[in-house]
């Protein structure tokens, strides 16, 4: 049955063929991501009714400058887990009070395990009208992982940046609008050092043309195998 094996090879060398083509339109796809988020933050902060109009367009502010004044509400304060250069710790995301009596949750930065006590780093504590600069975020509306541990509300650390809760628990009066994005704040030096701003993480890792040559590379190989065989085959017994 010299058939079988022809038919077995053919089928592995078209999902060979398949999984490279998907892994080169993979690849198209991360390289205009990466462009269009190039072109997002090297342009120009805009202010924060404009970043409103954008999101309710589109629904999407990833990663675009944005400039926000107000007052920050250092009693909502929710801590989310985090590492940073190497160091784990927490990033400190703070509602900011809009002039119009909205909020914002803003991610002023890292601190360490033991600063997590706002009172170890009181200099920071910024009283009064601020102004930050920073990156607007979509916001999340689910786990975006099974792997991802629950929040722990009762010891105020997020594992997942749930808005939405992170508004609930924070202390917020009833009525109160809280934005549906927030802001990283950039690394603009806070008092005593705390919280360490500029913590947003742009990395994304394109494989796929490394992924694309590997599948392509197993085809012709495999190819050839066949080509070799089939040379063989017609050798006389």
């Amino acid at each position: 049955m010299a058939w079988l094996p022809v038919l077995l090879s053919g089928v592995v060398l078209a999902c060979l063929l398949a999984l490279g083509t998907w892994q080169v339109k993979r690849l198209q796809w991360k390289e205009a991501l990466i462009d269009q988020i190039e072109l997002r933050i090297n342009a120009g902060p805009v202010d924060l009714s404009t970043m409103e109009q954008v999101h309710a367009q589109s629904g999407d502010v990833e990663y675009r400058p944005v400039r926000v004044e107000g007052a920050f509400r250092h009693t909502g304060e929710r801590h989310y887990f985090a590492t940073w250069q190497g160091q784990s710790g927490y990033f400190v995301h703070t509602p900011l009070k809009l002039d119009d009596g909205r909020f914002i949750f803003v991610n002023r930065g890292f601190v360490p395990f033991d600063r997590k006590d706002p009172a170890t780093r009181s200099e920071g504590q910024v009283i009064g009208g601020v102004r930050v600069n920073g990156l607007a975020r979509n916001g999340l509306t689910e786990k975006p992982s099974f792997i991802v541990p629950d929040n722990d509300i009762g010891k105020n650390i997020f594992y997942w940046k749930d808005l939405d809760t992170m508004a609930r628990t924070a202390g917020l009066p009833s009525a109160a609008k809280v934005l549906p994005f927030y802001v990283d704040a950039d690394d603009t030096p806070n008092p005593g050092g705390l919280p360490v701003g500029g913590v947003t993480r742009i990395d994304l890792p394109n494989n796929h043309l490394q992924y694309a040559v590997t599948w392509y590379g197993l085809a012709l190989a495999l190819c050839g195998v066949l080509f070799l065989w089939w040379q063989r085959s017609r050798r006389p017994g």
